[in-house]
């Protein structure tokens, strides 16, 4: 099966930096792919040089089998979705999304067609009238979506889409955007430096640090089997502690029980220095008998009134199953 975009030995350099090291990297037709990580650690880099934007200073990528370092940007089969929405305010919201056609020469029937289509599939069929100025921030980051959507192109290119959003808006965008991926069965590169929203929409993710992929993984895989310290940090919250031979023990939160323990568990000692109401859960911060302080979640369904709940300054043991605690080096 041809991939739908293979990176082979790709170096992006700008002067002296490096911003991507020697990438090797596949993404499968129809995939839903994250390139995540923090500022600086080459992802939009990768993600511009799959649209033509940045041009490979050694290494090659190919789009569906095909080298595409001398194709322009718009000779490729790729659309990019940028979080600045990107629209023309002077123009409706259905010519917004007909426009790439129209430069196209598509004909007029099946451009009503398509963009008819494409404002459908993102909930926004009966504004087709209505102006940029009119939209929420929600509605114009769909509109970027149709207008992407309406060419059929083989990568979709999302770059931070939803990071302008609110919250509880981000959120919801997060289960259509992987609902219409679902139904149109186009590849989406996407890069966010957001774990959360990569780990809720994602197949697989490539966690990058300083130019490289550190791991590449399903969101399970990448969450309950980081590779290494860098990736249990920042793939959410991780408890490390000091292993054998310099290594680290991980211990994500919510794996670790307080109070009653089971036999066999692995078991600690601290005093509860913090807690912190979050509404469904409530962080309960120990530091352990060696000044190593560790994180545990506990729900707040069977501890409804805040006098449950565990006292700062309550000495406390800790534990967890052996098997939900990884060897990091």
């Amino acid at each position: 099966m041809t991939s739908a975009i293979r990176f082979e030995g790709v170096t992006k350099t700008f002067g002296d930096y490096e911003a991507v090291k020697e990438l090797d990297l596949e993404i499968q037709k129809g995939e839903f792919f994250s390139l995540l990580g923090p500022s600086g650690c080459g992802k939009t880099t990768t993600l511009r040089m799959v649209a033509g934007f940045e041009l490979p200073t050694t290494g090659h990528i190919h789009l569906e089998g095909e080298p595409v370092e001398a194709v322009p940007p718009y000779k490729r089969n790729v659309n990019t979705v940028f979080q600045s929405y990107a629209l023309f305010e002077h123009l409706s919201v259905a010519d917004n999304v007909a426009f790439g056609l129209k430069r196209r020469k598509v004909a007029k029937e099946e451009i009503r067609t398509r963009v008819g289509e494409a404002l459908e599939l993102v909930e926004l069929a009966g504004r087709e009238k209505a102006k940029p100025a009119e939209l929420s921030g929600g509605q114009k980051q769909r509109v970027a979506l149709a207008r992407a959507l309406v060419n059929h192109p083989a990568v979709l290119l999302l770059d931070e889409p939803l990071g302008a959003l609110d919250l509880k808006l981000r959120k919801q965008m997060q289960v259509e955007l992987k609902g219409i991926q679902r139904e149109v069965g186009i590849t989406f590169l996407y890069v966010t430096h957001d774990q959360e929203e990569a780990l809720a929409m994602s197949d697989r993710i490539a966690v990058m640090e300083e130019g490289e992929i550190r791991q590449c993984g399903s969101p399970e895989e990448i969450y309950e089997k980081p590779a290494g310290p860098f990736v249990a940090g920042f793939i959410g919250v991780s408890n490390l502690l000091p292993g054998e031979n310099g290594g680290q023990i991980s211990v994500r939160p919510e794996k670790i029980w307080l109070g009653s323990l089971e036999p066999g568990m692995s078991s600690l000692q601290g005093t509860v220095v913090e807690r912190v109401y979050v509404g469904t859960t409530t962080q309960v911060i120990v530091e352990l008998d060696s000044g190593v302080r560790l994180v545990a979640l506990e729900q707040n369904t069977a501890s409804a009134r805040a006098d449950d709940r565990w006292e700062i300054g309550e000495r406390v043991t800790l534990g967890w199953h052996p098997e939900h605690a990884r060897e990091l080096q």
